[in-house]
């Protein structure tokens, strides 16, 4: 075999390894997303890049103040990255910069919520009462974000992941950022 052979089938190896192991990564266990946008300031600027988690809502159902990606439900082909404040069969209430949750059968509380950012208009007195593989999602930026106050309830199918790290800028990476 010469050498101009050995090298290519190397490389052919090297490269059919690489996409066996890096498709189904992508697929199923970890994805980069850029932030793109102010609503989730300031838990995440315009430019980050993140690694998304796909694999723990397989096992695990998403909870009230996980920082999600998900399909945007009115286009499924643009991705956005927001806070669950709402889970399956609860009534959100939105007012202003007041959020209550009503718990069937529980309790109705008050979100204690030190990431949001009020600087702006906000959107009134909205309710919404969520049905069975819904969620309830807001930006951190309230003035800045279009989220469930203007398109409603998110359904699980369309929820990729939650955020797992922060990779760049440099200074501010971070496991579980946002929680």
């Amino acid at each position: 075999m010469t050498f101009l052979k050995f090298v290519l089938r190397e490389v052919f190896v090297f490269l059919l390894l690489a996409i066996l192991i890096v498709i189904p990564f992508r697929l199923f266990v970890a994805q980069p997303f850029v932030v793109q946008g102010a609503s989730m300031e300031p838990t995440y600027v315009n430019g980050e890049y993140l690694i998304i988690d796909q694999i723990t809502y397989r096992f695990n159902e998403p909870k009230r103040g996980d920082v999600i990606t998900f399909r945007y439900p009115e286009d499924p082909s643009v991705f956005f990255i927001k806070r669950i404040v709402g889970l399956p069969g609860e009534t959100v209430v939105v007012d202003d910069e007041i959020v209550t949750v009503t718990i069937p059968g529980v309790e109705t509380i008050q979100l204690v919520e030190p990431y949001a950012k009020f600087d702006g208009p906000l959107f009134g007195r909205q309710s919404l009462t969520l049905e069975d593989d819904e969620y309830y999602v807001l930006g951190d930026n309230r003035p800045r974000s279009a989220d469930s106050r203007v398109w409603g309830a998110l359904p699980k199918e369309n929820i990729m992941g939650r955020a797992f790290l922060r990779l760049l800028p440099i200074t501010n990476i971070d496991y579980l950022p946002g929680i």
